[in-house]
């Protein structure tokens, strides 16, 4: 899953929020917190915060100083480029 199907996902979802306001209108409910404003605030957020934990995660993944498993890896690739370059 990319992000472009991850910002579809949420703009489904930012849509689905504003038929549900609609539809809560027709029957005479008004909630003063859900707002087309605080509909589109939540979207936005979404939006950010999706790029923002995709490239945390990136950085977690491709870090070999975490887990101790990442360390061990580490030492395997220094050996490997060390043996390569000694060839």
């Amino acid at each position: 899953m990319n992000t472009e199907k991850l910002k579809e996902y949420i703009a489904l979802f930012g849509g689905l929020l504003g038929a549900v306001l609609l539809f809560l209108q027709t029957l005479g409910f008004e909630f003063a917190w859900f707002t087309d404003k605080s509909i589109e605030a939540f979207t936005n957020a979404l939006l950010a915060a999706v790029p923002f934990i995709l490239i945390i995660y990136g950085v977690w993944k491709n870090t070999y100083v975490v887990t101790k498993k990442a360390k061990e890896h580490k030492q395997v690739i220094d050996e490997h480029e060390k043996k390569k370059e000694e060839a």
